[in-house]
């Protein structure tokens, strides 16, 4: 094998190197999460349900959200049988203000 081959080789062999890192680069994949961060820990229910605040004061439909940091449950009103607040006499889409329906002890749960 002459000198020239051998030099040939050497440097398509550290081209090949210096290319292998960039290229495997393009075939990774990064994996994909449900839940973007434990500070945003909410669980909506599905469906729309009658809520009920304590005490009796309010009776709305509404959706039934569940704070998994705190277990407070709160209840967002849609006013209608639809997953979102519904307002026909605005041009504005409406924003629902949540109340509080009750919580959940989730501390507990480790305790028994």
């Amino acid at each position: 094998m002459s000198l020239r081959t051998v030099r040939i080789l050497l440097f398509g062999a550290l081209l090949g190197l210096l290319l292998a890192g960039p290229v495997s680069r393009l075939f990774q994949t990064t994996p994909a999460f449900a839940q973007s961060s434990s500070d945003e820990a909410v669980y909506i229910e599905p469906g729309v349900r009658m809520l009920r605040a304590p005490g009796g004061s309010r009776q709305v439909l509404g959706k039934v959200a569940v704070d998994l940091r705190n277990g407070n449950v709160w209840g967002f009103p849609t006013t209608v049988d639809q997953p979102y607040p519904v307002d026909v006499t605005s041009q504005q889409p409406p924003t629902s203000k949540p109340f509080l329906l009750g919580k959940f002890d989730l501390a507990a749960m480790h305790h028994q």
